[in-house]
């Protein structure tokens, strides 16, 4: 099997891009992780894959994997790689290209400064929209922070309590504010909660270490990809979690590890905005023998060659 492949980043979160327009592709478990593997395939968090849309009139379908090859919802970074792509390749004119995806319709414009900007849509609060079933955990209590649902669950990995919020951004997400982003486990208490009942469907996890009210370090640990150098819809959940704990701003800086995003908010029953970069890595066509493995050629250089 033969495919062309472009490969991006969006703040250091990696991806396969793959033009089902133009080539005929079926996104089986096996090829997606194949694609995703860094040792023998081309190496990403996600693969992106950009299809037709389904009738005439409607916009063209993003559809999200995660590198373990499950589908998922929604990916912030990976909307911005693919519009920039779409647009590149001129399948939207003018700025903008809207996309269906598993959980509806969004908006991917580019600034003239070369970011890109994505309508998250509007934050989901209550707890069925993430899902989210508190009454999963019988020891588990809630206080309310401004406008926030703030929930604490006892977390033995970390040998006491934890604070977190949940928001769903097409997919679910849980948002921990600590004071050392740095210095906390982050992967033991991720995978306390993505084991937890009270996230039937998994759960990314953010820990976000507030600087001042318009600037904060993050990281996230995410369903079937571990931790990654950035992700878009857990920086969004939590610019809706600070927002709505009286933490930020209605437009914040978050300092992920593989770079810079900012978002935008003004409040529930408004569209979030997440802005940062998109860039292209290489261009390339795999070959894939029976056995999964990849021999790439290269139609441009990697960044920074």
């Amino acid at each position: 099997m033969k495919l062309e492949f472009t490969k991006m980043q969006g703040a250091g979160n990696d991806f396969v891009v793959l033009d089902g327009i133009r080539q005929s592709i079926n996104p089986t478990p096996e090829l997606i992780r194949a694609l995703a593997d860094r040792r023998f395939g081309i190496g990403a968090d996600q693969v992106l894959l950009l299809e037709a849309a389904k009738h005439e009139g409607e916009p063209l379908r993003y559809r999200i994997f995660n590198n373990t090859g499950g589908e998922v919802e929604q990916c912030g970074n990976g909307a911005r790689c693919i519009g920039r792509f779409a647009l590149e390749a001129g399948y939207a004119a003018g700025d903008r290209v809207d996309f269906e995806t598993m959980k509806g319709r969004i908006c991917v414009r580019a600034e003239p400064d070369g970011r890109m900007v994505v309508d998250m849509g509007v934050p989901r609060l209550l707890p069925a929209q993430v899902p989210f079933v508190p009454e999963a955990d019988s020891e588990m209590s809630k206080r309310c922070e401004h406008s926030a649902d703030v929930w604490t669950i006892f977390c033995p990995p970390f040998g006491r309590d934890i604070e977190f919020t949940a928001v769903g951004m097409g997919n679910p997400h849980a948002t921990i504010f600590v004071d050392d982003v740095e210095s906390f486990p982050v992967e033991p208490v991720a995978r306390f909660l993505q084991t937890s009942a009270v996230f039937p469907e998994d759960v990314n996890v953010g820990f976000v270490e507030r600087i001042d009210s318009r600037t904060a370090k993050i990281r996230v640990y995410e369903r079937g990809a571990g931790e990654t150098l950035a992700c878009g819809t857990g920086t969004s959940a939590a610019m809706a979690s600070g927002y709505l704990r009286g933490f930020f701003d209605d437009r914040v800086e978050f300092a992920a590890r593989g770079g810079r995003i900012a978002c935008a908010w003004r409040g529930p029953a408004t569209s979030l905005y997440l802005i940062g970069p998109a860039e292209v890595v290489f261009v390339g066509t795999i070959s894939l023998d029976k056995k999964g493995q990849g021999e790439v050629s290269l139609a441009s250089p990697p960044m920074g060659l």
